[in-house]
């Protein structure tokens, strides 16, 4: 049963229990307004990850300012969103298991889902299971452009597989999966640029066979929010999937800047208040807010806005603030806003978003509290 949420509506700042998860909304809608507006400059289509949000409400804002679906990364999370309204789902992964895919066939009678293969016995199961449920599902091909996780080599193998999915009367070749997950936090932008580009090779090497054998990519996926810009300028890459962008986190503040003036700047949107419950000693303190309350897979959070104060060494329900010499040490009982190291697997631990307007002002109030519909969906 999820958890009673931590605030109320209308409340002030100060009366939001800890720890939450906390948007500031405004910075938000500042972050979907420049992505939507960089991506019509683009001409192109996005289709963002809601894996890093799992919210209805979020996508719905997304898809009223262009956005042609969403993309997820479990059978349950699109689950999740579909009962939210959301309408057009890419599973940018391979489903395996018949449980599974009889849900997603499932729900591919109610929604456009696509889905992601990278094994001819998988076509041969998802088939199986459109027919048995009267739907059809779009597939993508997905290509290794670099990650070195899921995908079929670049190249004619591509071409095999797009004409053992167009056997099937229930299944239709969609186009090509070409995401390049590991570039979106390599730190420089000749980095980040060298691994797209190499990704782009990979892409045109394997359109090449495709569209000798007579096959059309209608999509050809892909794209974060550390590498769009160079994905969506390419002309090859016409559907972007860029996720974090809404909310940032810590780990992509890291990466440097292309100062090209290519890549827009967004904000940080998404933190998770904690409250001072010991300040006994004289150069810590510490917060209610541990690993059950951020992930730290990409390094610890970030203090927002409080020089010399960097959290450290946490518990399952506690985390340690240093305070530097010369910096104010915070008092029992004062909040904390954190900046989460990676922001869609914290995500995942709450039940409920806090939006606040004004954030960051004497006038910031609770103005929305939002389900996380795919919290926990993880089959």
């Amino acid at each position: 049963m999820p958890a009673l949420p931590p605030a109320e509506i209308g409340a002030p700042f100060s009366e939001i229990d800890t720890p939450a998860l906390v948007i500031d909304l405004d910075a938000m809608e500042r972050n979907l307004a420049l992505m939507a507006e960089r991506v019509r400059a683009l001409g192109i289509r996005i289709r963002p990850h809601a894996k890093t949000h799992k919210s209805a409400i979020i996508a719905a804002q997304q898809v009223a300012l262009g956005a042609v679906g969403v993309c997820c990364q479990k059978v349950a999370e699109a689950e999740a969103l579909a009962a939210g309204g959301v309408r057009d789902i890419l599973i940018s992964n391979e489903v395996v298991g018949a449980r599974k895919l009889t849900r997603l066939a499932a729900l591919a009678r109610h929604i456009r889902i696509a889905v992601c293969v990278d094994e001819f016995a998988q076509i041969a199961l998802l088939g199986d299971a459109a027919r048995q449920a009267g739907a059809r599902i779009e597939v993508l091909v997905e290509i290794d452009v670099g990650g070195r996780r899921c995908g079929v080599t670049p190249g004619p193998e591509a071409t095999r597989f797009a004409a053992e999915i167009a056997r099937h009367d229930h299944l239709r070749f969609g186009g090509l999966q070409a995401y390049h997950g590991s570039a979106q936090h390599l730190r420089t932008p000749a980095e980040r640029k060298a691994a797209i580009d190499a990704a782009q090779q990979a892409v045109m090497d394997t359109l090449t066979p495709l569209q000798a054998a007579g096959f059309t990519c209608d999509t050809i996926g892909g794209a974060g929010t550390g590498t769009f810009p160079i994905e969506g300028a390419s002309g090859v890459w016409n559907e972007l999937q860029a996720g974090s962008y809404i909310f940032m986190d810590a780990d992509y503040a890291r990466n440097v800047a292309d100062e090209g003036g290519n890549a827009p700047r967004f904000d940080h949107a998404l933190f998770v208040l904690a409250t001072v419950i010991s300040a006994v000693k004289d150069t810590q303190v510490v917060v209610d807010a541990g690993h059950k309350a951020l992930s730290n897979d990409s390094g610890f959070p970030v203090v927002w806005q409080r020089p010399g104060l960097s959290y450290h060494r946490p518990s399952d329900e506690h985390g340690v603030v240093a305070v530097a010499p010369g910096a104010q040490k915070p008092a029992w009982g004062d909040k904390l806003l954190l900046v989460p190291g990676h922001c869609d697997p914290t995500v995942n631990l709450y039940d409920w978003y806090v939006g606040v307007r004004d954030f960051g002002t004497p006038h910031a109030r609770v103005e929305t509290l939002w389900p996380v519909d795919g919290r926990g969906a993880v089959t």
